[in-house]
């Protein structure tokens, strides 16, 4: 009976010890490797992106590409409304109640500072460096509006800037003014120019294109209305001048009587229906233009930079970045779906697929993405986004735009002059910062 018991007791240990033995021989011959390179290379993760409507391919696209390179991580894509203000109060309130529902969201480009001041965001600083990623390689402008107090919160996605279109039967090659002078004078002498109505189109109305436009006029003469310290700074000579030449533009006899009524739909409209030699606004209007079921003036379409102040052409930043929620429950996979998206090869399919233009210049030198986006060869098209600025990087946007909306809004109607316009944008913006 003792003998019974040795024997068994025995055979145990020698299985124990074989166990042992395999899992040690597993382990030297890298064969089995370690926990989590296990779970890195196996266990399977869901996690949620979030952005607008996407009418093109592109997001599918871009998920399927990241999907192949990582096969453990699979991307359910979460639409959410194609309107900015219904999508920005979709996301405060998610995050509001920190829900990590959404790992990877798509941002405009003025919500950085708003999201990173309330905590929606993670910085992803330390993903850059660990990663090697050269921020040098992206648009200055489109990087430096998700930079707030010197951390990066955000990756540029696709970006838009304001740039001058005519009408290239009109306007003599050579001829495109360069300046906000030389704009005052040729918009003057060719309206009427073909049966057109105005000189010159702009988006004036009280709402957000207002204060994209201000910004196009006070940096081309060297203002800002907020600086890189997060200083208010709108009360200098440099961008007084500047409203002073918005206004001049806004009340010249060759734009329409109504231009405070104006946003993009009715300035691309009427530019379209061959009623202006320029005008003023954002990439999408070249494609517009050359719709032959809706423009009269198809093929007849240029672009150049917005024209010159003091300082030279500054064109307003528009466009789109992507964060990784701060309660993600999956942030080192979050972030390889937007470094991915971010990147070259995400880019290169934004732009082939969803007609967005890339935020990294060396996309432009590409011949598939020029191949199915033509205007991307356009000279005038890439000096526009060369100068592209941002709109004041602060964590409550939406209250400065409107002081910006309301000032600039009194100016261009004679209510205050551009001194006193820049005196209250000073005051009431450094009070709201407090």
């Amino acid at each position: 009976m003792r003998n019974v018991k040795w024997t068994s007791l025995f055979s145990l240990m020698l299985v124990f010890v074989l166990v042992l033995a395999a899992c040690s021989s597993d382990s030297e011959s890298g064969e089995g490797g370690n926990e989590d390179e296990k779970n890195d290379s196996e266990e399977q993760v869901t996690i949620v992106y979030a952005r607008g409507m996407d009418a093109t391919k592109a997001t599918d696209k871009i998920i399927e590409a990241f999907e192949e390179k990582h096969p453990n991580i699979n991307v359910e894509f979460r639409e959410m409304p194609s309107d900015s203000g219904a999508q920005h109060d979709a996301y405060v309130t998610s995050l509001n109640g920190k829900s990590s529902e959404i790992d990877v969201m798509d941002l405009d480009v003025v919500w950085p500072a708003e999201f990173a001041q309330a905590g929606y965001v993670m910085a992803l600083d330390r993903f850059i460096q660990k990663d090697g990623i050269e921020l040098s390689e992206y648009n200055e402008g489109a990087v430096s509006a998700a930079n707030f107090n010197g951390k990066q919160w955000a990756m540029p996605k696709f970006i838009d800037a304001g740039m001058l279109f005519y009408r290239t039967d009109i306007v003599e090659e050579g001829n495109v003014p360069k300046t906000w002078d030389e704009l005052l004078t040729k918009a003057g002498e060719l309206q009427g120019e073909k049966n057109t109505k105005f000189g010159y189109l702009m988006q004036a109305k009280q709402y957000e294109g207002l204060v994209t436009n201000a910004v196009e006029y006070i940096a081309s003469y060297g203002g800002q209305i907020v600086d890189e310290n997060g200083e208010v700074v709108v009360n200098s000579p440099e961008a007084i001048k500047g409203i002073k030449k918005m206004v001049e533009v806004a009340n010249a006899g060759f734009v329409p009587e109504n231009i405070t009524t104006f946003t993009e739909p009715e300035s691309h409209t009427s530019f379209i229906e061959g009623e202006s030699p320029f005008i003023r606004n954002w990439p999408y209007q070249y494609a517009l233009a050359n719709d032959k079921e809706q423009s009269e003036i198809v093929g007849n379409v240029g672009v150049a930079p917005l024209p010159e102040g003091d300082a030279g052409s500054a064109a307003a930043l528009g466009g789109w970045m992507s964060a990784i929620n701060a309660y993600s429950e999956h942030p080192k996979e979050a972030w390889e779906f937007l470094k991915f998206m971010t990147g070259p090869e995400g880019q290169k399919i934004s732009a082939i697929h969803g007609g967005l233009a890339p935020t990294i210049p060396s996309l432009f030198d590409d011949e598939e993405v020029l191949e199915a986006n033509p205007f991307f060869k356009e000279e005038g098209f890439v000096n526009a986004l060369d100068n592209a600025v941002s709109r004041p990087v602060v964590p409550n946007y939406p209250e400065i735009s409107e002081i910006i909306q309301i000032e600039i809004s009194k100016a261009i109607t004679g209510k205050v002059t551009a001194e006193e316009a820049a005196q209250n944008m000073q005051t009431k913006i450094e009070e709201a910062m407090q």
